[in-house]
Formats: structure tokens, C-alpha cells, sequence
């Protein structure tokens, strides 16, 4: 069976355009037309590579080309976390009431609007339907399916709890995009503040403060301190703004080549989990995430060593990605999971004890979904905290500078009036 696009006509005249799957041309113009579409255009489309994996020279020899506007869909189009768990807790109710999974499947094809997810969703019913598992065929989607997500499903497929595994996912991803959604828009309102103060600033040091000090010039008065500094700085805009421009670029790409390196991203992750401010926050988005996805992973029944090779992962910091590789090889060998963590000195005494005692009282989910809750609870309060006061401290920074310029500009001012008297 393959897929096919088509553009139509409903009854009323209104266009459509979709994807669907059938047979052969013939029957996916049948399909449209008894479900009330004229067709106008059908066409085959190309494999469900596209979604993930790019298909070989031999492949797109032999495949139909896709549509412009598709495929433009296709590599420009990102699915959210979100839409992700919006489709999973829908497939989770789905499956709950006893529906087959091809039938769960189209049914969601249906009910999404976004053409690449409607696309990944008819591929992944495809391959289903031609013998695949149902995380075999998400894995071909990596930029969709995380790797903790079809490590999940594989578990609930082998243990035929797909519906309660898919309930779990929802409830995770939901978090995880409560999470991401709480952060960018703490840090929204102070990057919009920043790039309007620069925007300001390099306006006054442009064209308005040069204007200004050039009467000044022009006299051959020696000029207080503040007043030629502000000078130097509004020469060194004007002439050699490009040279920074040039600087900063370069710096980007040096600072990026040795992020690259292990190394490098070992002593940048570290200096971000103890930064004075910034530290803080990084160390709680890591440990939530860390103690939600174990939580979850271990709750699906996936055993506690294949668990923390995802967790690692999970976490996106090479310290606390050394600290979980330790702390696995212990836990190989014999050790309790809290003992490796708590000598790591990276994981607070929190986590470690609850960890304890949910070993000790054979709870470790429910012990890891509570320091999870715990860590997202303190999290919002240090966003909330950090955000009033960063605020009024990018204010008070912007008025500092722009109170330098005015007091620049009217020092000489005040001597010529002296001078005058």
C-alpha cells in the first residue's frame, strides 16, 4: 500500500488537500470519493524516510518525486512537544477502548491539522501495517520520537500494556513542555529588554551623541574625563563597528569549535551547574528531568541499567552524564543506586535520600515522581524569583549608562559656563 497526496473538492466546492493511503491510484480516488471528496489530483508520494532518515541515491532513483509545498513541509515544519503529547494521550485513550492499532492510527491522521505530522503519522500506519512494530516504525521519525519515547513503547508492546505505557508518556511529555514552555517565557521579557537597550543605546552613540559633542570639539576646550571617553566610545562605533561585528563572530565560532570538543563541553557544563545564578536553574531543569524520566522509565518496566543509559541522555550535561556512567557500573556490580549517586558530589542530598528510601521500600517511582514534583515546584519559584529580580536590574543598568551620557554631555556644558563667568 502506498501513500498518496491529493488536492479535491468537497460537496459545498470548497479545496481540500491531504494525504491518503491505498492500493493504487484508482483506489485512492475511490477512498475520496466515498468520503465526499472530489478528487482533482492524486498523486504517489515519496517513503516515510523523509521524516527521519534520508533515503539512499538507489531509493530516490526509483521513488515518485513529492510535491514542492510537502516537502518543504517536511524539512522546514517542527513538531512541538506539545502536539506530541496531544497525539500520544489521544492514542492512549484510543487503545484504552479496545480499538486496533491501524484503526488508532488513522484515526489520528485524521484529526491533526500540520501536514508533517499528519505525513509522519500515515508512514508510521504504513509501516505498521507492512509487519513493523509500532517503535520500529517511530524510530525512523528521531526528530518527532525521542529515544526515551520509543524505548517506552517497545516495552509496552512486549508487555501488552501499551495503553497504560502511552497514558505515562502523555503525563511526561506534558511536564517536559510545561517545563520548556516556563523557561522561555521567564527569559522572553528580559531579552526583549536587552535587545531594545542596545538598539537604544547604539542609536544614541550613532547619531546623537556625536551631533552633540562636536560643538564641543570644535572649540579646542580641553573636555572633562567622562566626556572624552563618551567620545572615544561613539568614534569606535562609528569607524569600526564592523570590526566588532567581525570579533564577535569569530568568537561565536572559536567559543562553538571548542563547545564541540569533549573537553570543552565537560568544563562548559560544569561551570554552568555552578554559575552563581544561571547554576542553579541548569541544576534543577537537569535533576527534574532526570528523576521524571527514571520515574517513568522504570514505571513502563524497563530495567534499571538500560534506564540510566537513557537517563544519561536525557540530562544534556557531560557531568552529570560521568556521574550516571559511574554510578551504572556501580550499580552493575552490586552497589544500591544512592550510594554512587551521593559519592558523585553532584546529585544534592534531596534526591539521594529519597532515592534511599524508595529502595529501601521498593517505591523508587513513586520516590522519583516526588523529588520530580519537588524540583519542577522550586523551579517555577526560582523563575518567578529571578525574573523580578532581573527586571528592575536591567533597568537599573540602562539607566546607569544612559545617566554616564547625560552627565558626559552637560559636564562641559557646566565648565564653558564657569569660563563664561
Amino acid at each position: 500500500m502506498a501513500v498518496y497526496e491529493y488536492k479535491g473538492l468537497t460537496t459545498v466546492g470548497k479545496s481540500v488537500n491531504g494525504i491518503v493511503d491505498a492500493d493504487n491510484p484508482k483506489a485512492a480516488r475511490f477512498k475520496l470519493r466515498k468520503s465526499g471528496i472530489f478528487p482533482v489530483e492524486v498523486i504517489e508520494s515519496q517513503q516515510a524516510r523523509l521524516g527521519g532518515v534520508a533515503p539512499s541515491r538507489a531509493e530516490r532513483s526509483v521513488q515518485p518525486p513529492v510535491s514542492g509545498r510537502l516537502l518543504r513541509d517536511i524539512f522546514t515544519e517542527r513538531v512541538t512537544i506539545q502536539e506530541v503529547a496531544v497525539i500520544t494521550r489521544q492514542m492512549a485513550t484510543l487503545s484504552g477502548a479496545g480499538l486496533p492499532l491501524m484503526e488508532v492510527l488513522s484515526a489520528l491522521g485524521d484529526q491533526v491539522d500540520k501536514r508533517l505530522l499528519k505525513w509522519t503519522l500515515a508512514q508510521v500506519r504504513e509501516q505498521v501495517k507492512e509487519g513493523r512494530s509500532l517503535a520500529d516504525a517511530l524510530a525512523l521519525h528521531p526528530r518527532i520520537f525521542s529515544p526515551v519515547y520509543i524505548q517506552m513503547i517497545r516495552v509496552g508492546e512486549a508487555s501488552g500494556t501499551l495503553d497504560q505505557i502511552l497514558l505515562y508518556l502523555a503525563q511526561f511529555l506534558e511536564r517536559e513542555g510545561q517545563l520548556r514552555s516556563r523557561v522561555l517565557s521567564a527569559m522572553a521579557y528580559p531579552i526583549l529588554m536587552l535587545v531594545v537597550s542596545v538598539l537604544v543605546l547604539g542609536f544614541l552613540l550613532n547619531f546623537v551623541v556625536p551631533r552633540v559633542l562636536s560643538a564641543f570639539t570644535e572649540m579646542h576646550q580641553v573636555l572633562p574625563l567622562a566626556t572624552r571617553v563618551l567620545l572615544v566610545i561613539s568614534r569606535l562605533l562609528q569607524g569600526y563597528w564592523w570590526l566588532g561585528l567581525i570579533l564577535i563572530g569569530c568568537g561565536w565560532v572559536l567559543l562553538k569549535r571548542y563547545l564541540a570538543t569533549p573537553a570543552g563541553r565537560e568544563k562548559y557544563d560544569g561551570w554552568k551547574l555552578n554559575a552563581p545564578v544561571v547554576g542553579k536553574l541548569a541544576k534543577l531543569i537537569a535533576l527534574s528531568r532526570f528523576a521524571d524520566t527514571l520515574s517513568i522509565l522504570l514505571r513502563g518496566g524497563v530495567p534499571l541499567l538500560q534506564a540510566f543509559d537513557i537517563v544519561k541522555k536525557v540530562v544534556d550535561n557531560r557531568v552529570l552524564e560521568k556521574a550516571l556512567e559511574s554510578a551504572r557500573e556501580n550499580i552493575r556490580e552490586g552497589e544500591s543506586i544512592a550510594e554512587p549517586l551521593r559519592r558523585s558530589g553532584v546529585f544534592p542530598p534531596l534526591i539521594t535520600r529519597m532515592i534511599a528510601v524508595g529502595e529501601a521500600s521498593a517505591e523508587l517511582e513513586k520516590m522519583l515522581q516526588k523529588v520530580a514534583e519537588s524540583y519542577h515546584s522550586e523551579l517555577e519559584v526560582t523563575l518567578g524569583t529571578l525574573m523580578s529580580l532581573l527586571a528592575p536590574l536591567m533597568i537599573l543598568v540602562m539607566g546607569l549608562v544612559v545617566l554616564f551620557i547625560v552627565v558626559a554631555i552637560l559636564l562641559p556644558i557646566l565648565q564653558m559656563s564657569q569660563l563664561v563667568r
